[in-house]
């Protein structure tokens, strides 16, 4: 065989390689995967000063040991809870300006500059810590900002990316979230016993920062516009998806008929009470293994993730159900979505009733952490997917309006926990929360049922049509 030979074998072997990484590794596979991590990434840079915050400050408790972990700084609860709250203030502003702009823009440039600059403000959070109370209030809230655009530019990517029957597992990706939280409550957890609470915040923040530059290189908003993608698979998506209109002349917002829309203010209601369950086990969980029942931090760290480990596989396997459910006509999309939320807010009013009851335990407690927030995966399968199924045009701006009343629920419940927490850190103060946890969740199940719809909506439908054919007409007078 001659050298030649040799040659023209060797490229086609190599040939053959690209083709079929290019099956392997398509372009909507690399997008599922990035914005899972994504997804990881951010829960993981708002946790991580859950389980600091506890080695971050002077106990109120003198019968407890206080283990060097790093300088401690003298904060009350209720300057505690402003550094934890006060990052909602920030996440709320950029909400709908997030969805609206991932619409009109692109989510690309959108997702990337916010994560790019959460994991700048992440890195100088021990050096606005050492300044002063207040540089670290500043810090939170300008890293609430920046995250504040997140999750609302996912819908709009999905609607150029994903095909309407898989919508509910790729939206799966979201509550990645809750994987980001276990992997990194156990890692802060080790990382401060080892180097100090400081290390949690170098180490998530290059982390985030690696992410943010592989973003930029490897995402693009549409298949048309992604250099990279084959023919083959171009096509594929042309035929599965519904066309999208992908020029900035978006249709202006129906915002009167929208705002008095009962599917839009399900979404919207169940974003909020489904928070209030999150943001306490969120940003409070860690204090209470800690405080009341007396966890270490290693131990804190790990009991703590379980919940969110729960909660992402329950999601991964109800979006899996439910859009095999919408595939094979059994039921409606309007009830496939009722169910899930219905379940999730019935469920975690039980649970939250027995732990208002036996919370002392940490067995119960455990239990019922792991297993309400495991529930709450069901909302991804309802209240997430929900916005594409009523109207894809405009599904960034109503889950970033969702998200509004959402992210201040956060705030809210940081507040209510420092009025009864405030004198002492026992359970019978913490009854009281748990005891609001109860009414929230039935008031939602009850809402969700009447009025959430999967049907996409008239306004929704008319907006961009009207618009689509005067794109059309101008394009023809243009030719």
């Amino acid at each position: 065989m001659t050298i030649q030979s040799h040659f023209s074998l060797i490229r086609e072997k190599i040939h053959c390689l690209e083709i079929m990484s290019s099956e392997i590794l398509t372009c909507q596979r690399v997008l599922s995967f990035t914005v899972f991590l994504g997804f990881m990434i951010h829960h993981m840079l708002r946790v991580n000063i859950s389980i600091a915050i506890v080695e971050m400050v002077f106990r109120n408790n003198s019968n407890v040991t206080q283990e060097d972990h790093g300088p401690r700084y003298d904060w009350d609860e209720e300057e505690k809870n402003d550094i934890l709250g006060y990052f909602f203030w920030g996440y709320v502003i950029t909400q709908i300006p997030g969805g609206r702009l991932s619409e009109k823009l692109g989510a690309k440039i959108v997702v990337g500059t916010g994560l790019l600059s959460a994991s700048i403000l992440t890195l100088l959070t021990p050096v606005a810590a050492h300044m002063g109370y207040l540089w670290l209030v500043v810090a939170r809230f300008c890293l609430g900002v920046s995250l504040g655009i997140h999750w609302p530019s996912t819908p709009p990517i999905a609607t150029k990316w994903i095909a309407p029957a898989d919508t509910a597992t790729f939206m799966s990706h979201m509550t990645a979230s809750s994987l980001g939280v276990a992997v990194t409550l156990p890692v802060c957890g080790y990382l401060i016993a080892y180097w100090g609470w400081a290390s949690v915040f170098y180490v998530t923040g290059s982390v985030a920062l690696t992410w943010s530059l592989c973003w930029f290189y490897l995402i693009y908003d549409s298949p048309e516009e992604h250099p990279r993608i084959s023919t083959t698979e171009k096509e594929k998506l042309r035929l599965e998806i519904k066309p999208v209109n992908t020029s900035l002349k978006k249709p202006p917002i129906p915002w009167m008929k929208m705002l008095t829309s009962g599917p839009v203010w399900s979404v919207v209601m169940g974003n909020t009470c489904a928070g209030c369950t999150f943001f306490v086990a969120f940003n409070q969980l860690p204090t209470y293994m800690s405080h009341v029942l007396h966890f270490n931090i290693k131990a804190n760290g790990l009991f703590s993730s379980l919940p969110y480990l729960v909660r992402y596989f329950v999601s991964l396997v109800s979006c899996i159900t439910a859009d095999k459910l919408k595939k094979n006509d059994k039921f409606s999309t309007t009830t496939i979505r009722k169910f899930f939320n219905v379940s999730f807010f019935v469920g975690a009013g039980c649970l939250f009733t027995a732990q208002a009851f036996w919370g002392y335990s940490g067995i119960v407690s455990v239990v019922v952490f792991t297993v309400s927030l495991g529930l709450m995966g069901f909302v991804t399968a309802g209240v997430y997917t929900n916005p594409v199924d009523i109207s894809r045009a405009f599904s960034g701006t109503i889950l970033g309006v969702s998200q509004v009343p959402g992210a201040l629920i956060g705030y809210v419940t940081t507040e209510v926990v420092a009025f009864f927490t405030k004198e002492k850190q026992g359970f019978e103060q913490w009854a009281s929360v748990f005891w609001m946890l109860v009414g929230v969740n039935a008031f939602a199940a009850v809402f969700s049922f009447i009025f959430t719809s999967g049907e996409e909506q008239s306004w929704s439908v008319s907006a961009d049509v009207k618009e689509m054919e005067k794109l059309e007409s101008q394009d023809t007078v243009e030719k």
